[in-house]
């Protein structure tokens, strides 16, 4: 029994979105960063408490041409002649930077800002990702229904070329005509079968971005798309950019950058600031000749515990601090001009889709009206060719002129639903195509 092919459910423009943001690698490894920066910020939390190590040391000495070894060990001096003596050291210390000038509550925040902006980062790779689907979405639209059209110019392309046939054998058309329409119809079919491949890349180009395996088959909802679409008013520039401006994770990540680079300033002038650190310790120690002496006995003896406070004043740091503060400026104004460039990049974008959007809208019409005109021309020229009126030359002619406007129409009407579609998303409305 033959196996019945099974084909993928298409996908809709939503559900490509909603699958990119959970699995591509881009959306991942941003969000592995996300994990990273969380790992430093808890490690500047962990900084404001006490420190606590350990520490154990044991050697073994062998002095094989000394005669006798003199061991001092609590004020009190031993000879032996044993020439292997054994040492060991043990000891808990703390330590706790009381104070540095508030350097260790500022990292903390600086990790928090750190984190903001790399959400944005993360949020700004996705917008950027909806983007490019968003395209290829609308351009495997356009180019399916080019395919469709190319389908209809074919089958009148076919039927040409058989009532050419059958007038050639009737004597009423030229070799010379009979090989143009031939040439019509192949014409037709390499158009058909251009477009069906353009299609396939561009479905190949969106399945690559959506992370998918070549095992799976893919397929998007290419319902019609209403011309009525392209009608649709076009977002003004200025209100796009207000709103692109409070909300576009480029801007506010540049932005959360220039309070960052603030932060970072005011921490390198803490470096001028002391240092006050609290140290305690407890220890014990022995040492001994093989053999001799308790070593329970010199561990109890040697116990000693120690606390201490120290402040640290820089006073000449090979220019260290200073270096700090004038990076920390020069880092400030870069992140401002950032800023500026960044706004400035964005009012260029918005600017150029509204200007594609509206000129775009404005060729949909003209072109609307040119492939009424031309379906009008081409069909009376067709009536006329069949009954020996208009050449092949004028059939061939008016068949070029209607798929010319026919392409204009499709490409000015995508191009301004897509342009349109994306003026809505940096205002910050989902696309919807």
């Amino acid at each position: 029994m033959a196996a019945v092919a099974v084909h993928a459910q298409p996908w809709t423009l939503q559900q490509c979105f909603d699958h990119a943001v959970q699995h591509n690698i881009t959306a991942q490894k941003n969000r592995i960063q996300l994990d990273d920066i969380a790992e430093q910020q808890a490690q500047a939390k962990a900084a404001l408490f006490p420190s606590l190590s350990a520490a154990m040391s044991q050697s073994v000495g062998y002095r094989p041409f000394q005669e006798s070894i003199s061991i001092v060990q609590n004020g009190m001096a031993t000879a032996t002649n044993n020439k292997v003596t054994e040492s060991g050291s043990y000891g808990i210390n703390a330590s706790w930077t009381v104070w540095n000038g508030g350097i260790n509550q500022r990292n903390i925040e600086a990790q928090r800002l750190q984190h903001d902006i790399q959400e944005q980062q993360t949020a700004l790779t996705l917008a950027n990702i909806e983007e490019q689907i968003a395209q290829l979405y609308v351009q495997i639209l356009y180019t399916t229904e080019a395919a469709h059209v190319n389908e209809q110019l074919l089958a009148t392309a076919e039927q040409q070329l058989s009532r050419g046939q059958e007038r050639y054998r009737l004597g009423d058309l030229s070799k010379a005509d009979l090989a143009q329409l031939e040439a019509q119809a192949a014409s037709a079919q390499y158009d058909l079968v251009n477009s069906r491949t353009q299609v396939d890349g561009y479905k190949r180009q969106l399945k690559e971005l959506l992370q998918l395996p070549i095992s799976q088959d893919f397929d998007i909802t290419a319902a019609d798309v209403a011309d009525e679409r392209a009608l649709s008013p076009v977002p003004d520039k200025a209100t796009v950019y207000a709103a692109a401006l409070n909300s576009r994770p480029e801007i506010r990540a540049a932005e959360m950058q220039t309070d960052a680079s603030s932060l970072q300033l005011d921490i390198a002038r803490r470096g001028y600031y002391p240092t006050v650190s609290l140290n305690a310790g407890i220890g014990t120690s022995h040492y001994a000749a093989t053999g001799q002496d308790a070593w329970g006995t010199q561990l109890k003896h040697n116990l000693n515990g120690s606390v201490g406070l120290s402040v640290s004043v820089p006073i000449f740091d090979n220019r260290r601090n200073k270096t700090a503060v004038q990076r920390a400026r020069i880092a400030q104004t870069s992140a401002a001009l950032d800023l500026q460039e960044r706004q400035t990049a964005l009012s260029s974008t918005i600017e150029n889709l509204w200007l594609s959007a509206t000129s775009a809208q404005q060729r949909f019409l003209s072109a609307n009206a040119a492939v009424q005109s031309q379906e009008a021309n081409y069909e009376l020229i067709n009536e006329q060719f069949k009954a020996g009126l208009k050449n092949i030359v004028d059939l061939l002619q008016a068949r070029d002129n209607l798929l010319q406007a026919q392409q204009a129409k499709l490409q000015s009407k995508y191009t301004t639903i897509l342009n349109t579609q994306l003026l809505h998303f940096y205002e910050g409305s989902p696309m919807d195509i």
